[in-house]
C-alpha cells in the first residue's frame, strides 16, 4: 500500500513537471515566433509604405518640362540674296503614343535666339504660328502670337556696348536676344487624340535667328504642387499616411483572426489535447483498478483472519460433524 501510494505521488509529480516543462517551452516558441513574425511585418510594412509612395508619385506627378530642338527651315531664293520662303519645322515630341499627362494644363513656348543685327530691328513684329498634331495627321489645336525684339534706344545700345565690350571681344557675350514666346497658355491633352507632332512657323522672310526651341511645362497646382515643390515634407506626410493605413488593416486582420482561434478553441480540442486527456484518463483508470484490487486483497486478508481468530466457529462445526455421522450409523 505505502509504496503503491508513493509510485503514484511520484508519477503525479513528474507528470506535472512535464506539463510545466512543456509549458514554459512552448510559451518561449510562441514568443520567439510572434517576435519574429512582428519584425518581419514592420519590416514589409514599411517597405510597402514606401513603394506605394513613390509609385504614387511617378503616377500622379508628371515631368515638370520638355525640351526639344526646333530646326527651322525654308526655301532659298535663286536670284537674290535672303530666303524664300516662311521658316518652319515639324518637331516630333515622341516615338510612343502619348507624352503629355491626360488632365495636366502645359505651357508650349517658343525660345527664338535673335542677334541685334539691322535686318532684325528693322522687321519689326512678326507672327509666329503653331499646330498640334496627333499621330494620324488631326489637327488638335492651332494658335498664332506675334512678337518682336525688345527696343532699346541708340544711346542705351551704346553704353551697353561699351560696358560689356571686354566680354565681347572674348566672346563671352553677344549682341542678342532671347525672345520667349508663349503659343498655348493652358493646353489639356485630348485623351483620344494625344499629341505627337508640333508644326512651327515663322511668317517672315527676312527674319534672322540664331535657333530655336520648343518648351513644354507643366503648370502645377494643389497636391501636384506641394509634392513637386515640397518632396520631403510630402514623403514624410504620405509614407506616414500609407503606414497608418496598413499597420491599421494588420492589426484588425490579426485580431480577427486570433478571435476566430480563440472561439475554435472553445469549441473543440485539438487532436493532441485529445490524445492528452486519454492518456490522463487511462492513467486514472489503471490507478482506480489497482486501488480496487489492493481494496479486495486487504478485505480477504482481513476475513480470513476474523474467521481463524473467532473461539466459538470451530467447537461448533466439530458438534455438526458428529451429530451428522451419529445420525447415519442410525439409518444404517
Amino acid at each position: 500500500m505505502l509504496v503503491s501510494r508513493l509510485l503514484e505521488q511520484i508519477n503525479k509529480k513528474l507528470f506535472n513537471v512535464q506539463n510545466r516543462t512543456r509549458r514554459s517551452v512552448q510559451s518561449v516558441k510562441d514568443v520567439l515566433f510572434s517576435g519574429g513574425i512582428i519584425i518581419v511585418s514592420a519590416i514589409l510594412i514599411v517597405w510597402s509604405s514606401v513603394f506605394l509612395y513613390t509609385a504614387f508619385y511617378y503616377t500622379y506627378v508628371p515631368s515638370i518640362s520638355y525640351v526639344r530642338p526646333v530646326h527651322l527651315q525654308f526655301k532659298s531664293c535663286n536670284e537674290q540674296k535672303g530666303i524664300c520662303s516662311f521658316p518652319s519645322a515639324h518637331v516630333q515630341l515622341t516615338n510612343k503614343q502619348q507624352l503629355l499627362m491626360v488632365g495636366q494644363p502645359y505651357k508650349v513656348n517658343l525660345h527664338l535666339e535673335m542677334p541685334e543685327s539691322p535686318a532684325n530691328k528693322e522687321l519689326g513684329m512678326f507672327m509666329v504660328c503653331a499646330e498640334l498634331r496627333s499621330r494620324d495627321g488631326f489637327l488638335v489645336q492651332h494658335a498664332c502670337r506675334s512678337t518682336m525684339l525688345h527696343y532699346r534706344s541708340t544711346l542705351l545700345h551704346t553704353l551697353t556696348t561699351l560696358t560689356f565690350s571686354p566680354t565681347m571681344v572674348f566672346s563671352s557675350t553677344e549682341e542678342k536676344q532671347n525672345i520667349v514666346l508663349e503659343l498655348f497658355g493652358n493646353f489639356e491633352e485630348d485623351q483620344n487624340h494625344p499629341v505627337t507632332i508640333i508644326y512651327i512657323e515663322i511668317q517672315s522672310r527676312h527674319i534672322e535667328f540664331y535657333s530655336a526651341t520648343l518648351m513644354i511645362n507643366a503648370h502645377l497646382s494643389g497636391l501636384r504642387y506641394l509634392m513637386f515643390h515640397w518632396p520631403i515634407l510630402s514623403a514624410i506626410v504620405g509614407i506616414g499616411t500609407n503606414l497608418f493605413f496598413i499597420a491599421l488593416v494588420c492589426i484588425l486582420s490579426y485580431l480577427h483572426f486570433h478571435t476566430y482561434e480563440d472561439i475554435i478553441g472553445d469549441d473543440g480540442f485539438s487532436y493532441e489535447e485529445d490524445k492528452k486527456v486519454e492518456k490522463e484518463q487511462e492513467y486514472k483508470r489503471e490507478l482506480n483498478v489497482e486501488e480496487e484490487e489492493d481494496q479486495k486483497i486487504s478485505n480477504e486478508q482481513t476475513s480470513d483472519s476474523s474467521l481463524s481468530d473467532d473461539p466459538f466457529i470451530v467447537p461448533h462445526l466439530v458438534e455438526a460433524e458428529e451429530s451428522h455421522s451419529s445420525y447415519i450409523e442410525l439409518l444404517k
